[in-house]
């Protein structure tokens, strides 16, 4: 039987402290890649997952709904996220991710180069276009759960998202 977060958080403040890390693999494999979106590499990325699960657990008897971890948790995350967006300029391998294998050598040459644009356009987004860009479209989450992990609205969102794709297009435009 699975634990709750809540249950795991409860058992975590009475001593069991080793039960934490259930919610590390738990919310490691949910959030991963949407840190690696907002900052652009996977050693930002485990370094900004690993400072906020510091972060949460050091601040865990704070916690008012035990049930309400991964929200509160993600907030911690996307500050994290924030934070080391504005303490440096990242380069992105998310472009990288999901490009499909190439099958000849000029492609693999325009991937890379797709990749090299995509990742220079990933940045000229605000912090919040990209977050919502990257939650949308790298996760593929709901912009109801994007609403409810963001304290959002669902139409701001959307808006967000709109003006990503429009910044996007408009940069990729001018880089091909």
């Amino acid at each position: 039987m699975e634990l709750s977060d809540g249950m795991v958080v409860r058992r975590v403040l009475d001593g069991d402290t080793e039960l934490y890390r259930v919610l590390v693999e738990r919310y490691r494999r949910l959030f991963g890649r949407y840190a690696v979106g907002m900052l652009g590499d996977r050693d930002a990325a485990a370094d900004a997952m690993q400072e906020a699960f510091i972060r949460a657990y050091d601040s865990l008897a704070s916690l008012r709904n035990p049930d309400g971890f991964g929200h509160w948790f993600f907030r911690i995350l996307t500050n994290q996220c924030h934070n080391a967006v504005a303490r440096r300029r990242p380069t992105s391998d998310v472009a990288a991710v999901d490009l499909p294998a190439p099958d000849r050598a000029d492609r693999l040459v325009e991937q890379a180069e797709l990749g090299a644009a995509l990742e220079a356009a990933l940045k000229e987004l605000t912090p919040e276009q990209r977050e919502a860009f990257v939650m949308k479209h790298v996760d593929g989450r709901s912009y109801e759960d994007m609403a409810q992990l963001l304290g959002v609205g669902v139409d701001a969102l959307k808006m967000r998202v709109h003006r990503a794709r429009d910044a996007l297009r408009a940069s990729l435009r001018g880089r091909t």
